[in-house]
């Protein structure tokens, strides 16, 4: 039963397991890169990327997000329905407050990364701002249900 179950999770780690749409997923896989990056504006061309954050059980947990570069920064944004607790009600937000390090996958690439919630009111409108124009279909919401988080070193 452990040797089947360990098996398993080799395999998994192996084939990646990633994220499809609103289905969370486990490892990201991919070409790792490791130069750093001054100009995110190259993620104009992905609507969406994921983001693995590491879960307080061991195994990873990977989302897909929306992405907004803004003046050489990434920015990913969780938006949260009524009635919903930031970080509580989303597992990633909460593994990201617990521990920063994440991977994103962006095309064909994984980057390991951190993450920081954006507390500066005036960023965060321009981050919106940004992601408004990237994104012209998506439905405006009450902005206090809504947690950027800027993509660092």
């Amino acid at each position: 039963m452990v040797a089947g179950l360990a098996a398993a999770l080799v395999m998994l780690r192996v084939v990646g397991l990633e994220p499809r749409e609103r289905w969370p997923g486990l490892w990201l896989t991919g070409q790792v890169v490791t130069t750093p990056v001054s100009d995110w504006s190259f993620t104009d061309r992905y609507p969406t990327i994921a983001v693995q954050t590491r879960s307080w059980y061991g195994l990873p947990h990977s989302v897909t997000v929306t992405c907004t570069a803004l003046d050489g920064h990434l920015y990913l944004t969780s938006v949260y329905a009524p009635g919903l607790e930031f970080p509580r009600d989303r597992h990633w937000n909460r593994n990201v407050m617990r521990d920063p390090h994440v991977r994103l996958e962006i095309g064909p690439q994984v980057d390991d990364r951190t993450l920081a919630l954006v507390t500066d009111p005036a960023e965060k409108d321009a981050v919106l701002a940004a992601k408004a124009k990237k994104y012209p279909g998506q439905t405006a919401v009450d902005k206090s249900r809504v947690h950027v988080f800027r993509v660092g070193p």
